[in-house]
């Protein structure tokens, strides 16, 4: 794992920084945009990309280019660029799309940088009601429209008190989608369609679980350096790193984390 100097973290952190800004401002000219257009990406279902996406991407790497020329980067719409510097930035220009383009605000910027263990700090950002949430390099706080403060994911609690969320209800295969069905029916409260925000939330200490399957690492990898430096935990459904996507557990602590991935485990 690759340790960073001061000047080092606090120059990702501006960027990390830099990027989300740079992508509100190409992305909300387009959201709730009268005739906003969408294309297909898959022949067979929808995965719809926009002007947004594709000029939010755009915004990010031309920083990247200027401040960081050595880095890698991984976006979900440009691909790969190789870098040199052994650190990779992971793009998600909008997480959500379908979320953006029913003019709902449940999207989200997802930015994040690391090396080959994984994330070291991550932005999930929600342009339209200005609420971001950052973690990494030893903090994690949140800034909107009820101020700044730090962030911290629940304490631990029964598996029948807590809070579950995923964004599709069908979630992955039917297998998966058993294993879901199997935690689901053993917590208090399932809710389903926040994308990103989802993850946001049980960093700031408001849900307890996020389970997902089917996701791609520029999915994932904000999401986990937020969590993470809150309190919480992320791992695949087996209790092994998330950070290369497919099947996402990510848990307010340990012990709720444990609970889950043993029903998940049990019913998969």
């Amino acid at each position: 794992m690759t340790t960073f100097d001061a000047p080092t973290r606090d120059d990702l952190k501006e960027v990390a920084l830099l990027l989300a800004d740079a992508a509100r401002g190409a992305i909300l000219p387009h959201f709730r945009a009268p005739g906003l257009a969408a294309e297909n990406k898959l022949q067979s279902g929808f995965d719809p990309v926009t002007a947004a996406d594709r000029a939010a991407e755009r915004a990010m790497r031309e920083i990247l280019a200027r401040r960081r020329p050595d880095d890698a980067i991984v976006g979900e719409e440009f691909g790969e660029k190789a870098g040199t510097s052994g650190l990779t930035w992971v793009l998600d220009p909008v997480d959500g799309t379908r979320a953006f383009l029913s003019g709902t605000p449940t999207w989200g910027v997802l930015v994040a940088v690391g090396d080959e263990a994984g994330p070291r700090l991550g932005v999930i950002d929600q342009p339209f009601i200005s609420e971001r949430f950052v973690g990494g390099f030893g903090e994690a706080w949140t800034e909107g429209p009820l101020g700044r403060h730090a962030l911290a994911t629940r304490a631990p609690r029964r598996l029948d008190e807590a809070i579950l969320f995923t964004t599709f209800p069908e979630v992955g295969t039917a297998t998966e989608k058993a294993a879901f069905d199997a935690l689901a029916a053993r917590v208090r409260l399932t809710r389903y369609g926040l994308d990103c925000y989802a993850y946001a939330l049980v960093a700031a200490g408001q849900i307890d679980l996020v389970v997902e399957a089917g996701l791609q690492a520029y999915d994932v990898q904000a999401p986990i350096a937020v969590i993470e430096a809150a309190g919480g935990v992320v791992t695949d459904w087996e209790g092994r790193p998330a950070h290369r996507g497919g099947r996402v557990l990510a848990a307010a602590n340990a012990e709720i984390h444990a609970a889950a991935l043993e029903v998940l485990r049990a019913a998969g």
